[in-house]
């Protein structure tokens, strides 16, 4: 029983209760999460990997996440991020972008953040952001890992992992929210989505509409880039 009011106080009173008085975590529940995680096949690595405590932990370093206005407000960011999270990797089953290893996701151009030759800068987690001057670099100054040097990181700790999706989301996506969730879309992977591959929106806007409902709120206007 202590345990338990222990844990309860720290959900409700910790950087997980946001800016607008929303916790998280009641929003987030394990039956939310796990109703994703559900879904991914007994042989999806990230089935094993991936966690709420994990989702929850890497939370702190983001109070602002779900921290707008209204508790509606709130529903629709965890609603967008966990769809576009979904249709990323799976409903949780990847850890590491299929076929990533062998695509290039170098500039080596970038003389600002330089590639160790020996990485890949692949997707990884989450949300699945590449490039050596995107994620790994960048995120990883702000986050406190080598993403140059070990790029693995994003894929061998959860915490980590998580905490490299919510960068990406709170410095690429989280201002476009009040657009409708197409914004957010758009934000991700606009290039590749937004001007040719409706079938790859619509599955995103689906599992959008389905947390939505899960959560108990609307899902607007504007679902599609």
């Amino acid at each position: 029983m202590a345990n338990t009011i222990q844990t309860k106080l720290l959900y409700t009173e910790g950087p997980c209760y946001t800016t607008n008085g929303v916790s998280v975590p009641d929003i987030v529940t394990d039956e939310f999460f796990n109703g994703i995680l559900d879904q991914a096949d007994s042989n999806c690595a990230g089935k094993y990997f991936y966690s709420r405590e994990a989702f929850l932990e890497a939370l702190n370093s983001y109070s602002e996440f779900g921290g707008d206005n209204l508790v509606d407000d709130s529903k629709h960011e965890i609603a967008a991020f966990f769809a576009n999270v979904a249709h990323e990797i799976g409903q949780l089953c990847y850890i590491e972008e299929i076929n990533g290893a062998s695509q290039d996701y170098c500039d080596w151009s970038n003389s600002q953040y330089p590639c160790n030759p020996n990485e890949k800068y692949y997707g990884r987690g989450p949300l699945q952001p590449s490039w050596n001057y995107n994620i790994y670099r960048a995120a990883g100054n702000d986050i406190g890992f080598d993403g140059i040097n070990q790029p693995d990181t994003v894929a061998t700790d959860p915490v980590i992992s998580f905490k490299t999706a919510l960068w990406f989301w709170m410095n690429n996506v989280h201002s476009v929210l009040g657009q409708g969730f197409g914004a957010t879309i758009n934000a991700i992977n606009g290039d590749i989505e937004c001007s040719e591959n409706f079938d790859s929106v619509q599955h995103r806007v689906d599992y959008y509409t389905a947390y939505c409902n899960q959560l108990g709120v609307d899902p607007g206007d504007n679902l599609t880039c």
